[in-house]
């Protein structure tokens, strides 16, 4: 009864790989057991092959997650956050059309307010997690795990698989219409 309760479980959750013995079980084997109501041959070492406790499963299952040990982490975090902020002053103090503009930097928290009109981006660390999350009063929060070597890699938000810079790019020229803006161009946005 209770391997025919797992079986059934199993049938409804296609991201655990049921195995026996260390070696997969077919998806028909596993539907036998649940239409039948009884176990298949050796259901009761039938275990379940989760995903490592250190990786997790996205819908767009983009690359593997980083393995940037915590030094590596601090350095590109912080020249991604020093390059987004220095842009930002650049871009807020030419843009004339938007009033009450403040770009301000201080632990780890960028925060750049455009106005009343269009609202305030924070990006900030998150150290534990080795991500960079941010609040966008266009398109919400996103958190973005950094992806590829030190050398060549960048922020993606892996439910999307669209970079950091790449949402920035789509979101902010719409607010600062007069002038251009490319925020390709930034450390780690490759």
């Amino acid at each position: 009864m209770f391997a025919g309760r797992l079986l059934a479980r199993l049938g409804r959750r296609p991201r655990c790989l049921p195995t026996i013995g260390g070696c997969p079980v077919s998806q028909e084997t596993v539907s036998q057991g649940v239409s039948s109501g009884t176990p298949t041959a050796g259901a009761s070492a039938i275990q379940l092959a989760a995903p490592s406790a250190s990786r997790r499963l996205f819908s767009s299952q983009i690359e593997a997650e980083s393995t940037l040990d915590s030094a590596t982490y601090e350095r590109v975090c912080s020249d991604t956050l020093d390059g987004l902020c220095d842009y930002f002053e650049e871009l807020t103090e030419n843009a004339s059309e938007l009033q009450g503009t403040d770009v301000a930097y201080g632990d780890g928290v960028l925060t750049v307010n455009l106005g009343k009109k269009h609202g305030t981006y924070v990006i900030n660390r998150q150290t534990p997690n080795k991500q960079i999350w941010l609040s966008s009063p266009t398109s919400g929060p996103k958190r973005f795990d950094f992806v590829g070597t030190e050398a060549a890699g960048r922020w993606i938000y892996k439910h999307s698989g669209q970079s950091l810079h790449e949402l920035l790019q789509e979101e902010i020229p719409s607010i600062l219409s007069s002038q251009s803006v490319n925020f390709l161009h930034l450390p780690y946005c490759s």
